[in-house]
């Protein structure tokens, strides 16, 4: 199976199944001296991971991040960073009855016709459980876009036909996270939740969408055609499970939009460089970033597991089955995959500074050479008595 990784120098491979041992993954690209802890790891898992709320599911898992290789001392030391989270509440005695009936709209029959086989278990591999893989490789990602200046931020926007109003990243930053929906607007997100409540108990699911933007982000980031921001972002964004349409910019609203009113003319700024007026084009023009902030949106169609009755066929047996796809379920996506798309954003802008040179791949401080840091390991000074080897200072 191919398509486990991602990026090109802060590149990221992972692997697990939903209901298998644990998930893991590898990030390759991350420069020595960073200072990281698991600790900073779990405070983005802990935002994406199950039975946050009621409008989550129930899975009760931890999360809880071991990192096994890459920092030494609280730094990285520029070697791949390995991390696995175990999984502690599998039960995939729900699923049996699957095994040969495909659940609707899943992607139970298309693994079976690509392999021959599969993990049937919570889903396996299709899992959108494999996106914890995704916030852990992010966090990392974002301690070293924060150390250069920019930050990301994301809220669910729009949930069914209930659509948030305009908010500025400074209101996100704010209120994002002090409601189950995400919503950063406070009236807006009970609307959703007591929208989400009633799909919630008419045994259904709803869809909705993400909208995301970022600061700090320099000028010329990216390159034309297949390697643009845009593409390379969008391609990430919709590897997120159950997505069906990322934007940015203008998005879909810009083929009602003539020439004219689209384009931006140019002005100076204050510091006498060339810079956009306005940005509609949502920080990217060419497929380059031009340092104004980006901005777009990604959709969800509803969560495909619900316990309403649906039609399938058994190949094993040749029967139609009627059944019931009884279990945890999100009943509604967005809310937990904010911090998806933010790890998503930040995975993608670390990658490209790197790429442009921007950030010393080898290390963060920047000293090329010089091996006397502050983050190196320190010789012990005595050895003891009954140490195997030792090193004793000469006599001049």
């Amino acid at each position: 199976m191919n398509g486990n990784q991602f990026g090109r120098l802060f590149r990221v491979t992972t692997y697990g199944e939903s209901h298998g041992p644990a998930m893991g993954v590898t990030v390759s690209g991350v420069p020595a001296g960073l200072e990281l802890t698991e600790e900073d790891v779990q405070r983005e898992l802990d935002r994406r991971k199950p039975g946050q709320s009621m409008i989550t599911t129930s899975r009760g898992e931890p999360d809880a991040v071991v990192i096994n290789s890459g920092v030494q001392d609280g730094y990285t030391t520029g070697t791949p960073v390995g991390m696995v989270v175990q999984n502690k509440d599998a039960r995939s005695g729900k699923y049996e009855p699957f095994v040969t009936a495909p659940r609707p709209s899943h992607g139970d029959f298309t693994y079976s016709a690509k392999f021959g086989t599969r993990n049937w278990g919570g889903g396996g591999r299709s899992s959108a459980r494999e996106t914890v893989n995704w916030v852990a490789a992010g966090a990392i990602a974002k301690k070293i876009n924060e150390r250069l200046g920019v930050e990301v931020k994301a809220h669910v926007n729009q949930i069914d036909d209930i659509v948030a109003p305009d908010v500025s990243f400074e209101e996100m930053v704010e209120h994002t996270e002090e409601n189950p929906v995400r919503c950063a607007h406070p009236e807006t997100a009970e609307e959703m939740r007591e929208r989400i409540d009633q799909y919630q108990q008419e045994g259904d699911s709803i869809g909705g969408s993400i909208y995301f933007e970022t600061r700090g982000v320099p000028r010329g980031l990216g390159a034309p055609r297949f390697d643009s921001f845009p593409a390379r972002l969008g391609q990430l964004m919709m590897a997120i499970p159950a997505t069906t349409a990322f934007e940015f910019g203008l998005g879909r609203a810009a083929r009602e939009v003539a020439g004219i009113d689209r384009n931006e003319d140019w002005e100076f700024s204050e510091e006498g460089d060339p810079v956009p007026v306005g940005n509609d084009h949502g920080g990217i023009q060419g497929g380059i970033t031009t340092g104004e902030p980006i901005y777009g949106e990604v959709t969800w169609h509803a969560p495909t597991s619900i316990p309403k009755e649906q039609t399938t066929v058994d190949w094993e047996t040749r029967e139609e089955k009627r059944i019931q796809v009884v279990g945890r379920h999100d009943p509604v996506l967005p809310p937990r995959a904010v911090p998806v798309v933010e790890a998503m954003l930040h995975c993608t802008i670390l990658d490209f500074m790197l790429l442009a040179g921007r950030v010393n791949p080898d290390r963060l401080d920047d000293r090329p050479g010089e091996y006397d840091t502050d983050y190196h390991p320190s010789s012990p000074q005595n050895d003891p008595a009954d140490a195997a080897t030792r090193a004793e200072p000469t006599d001049e």
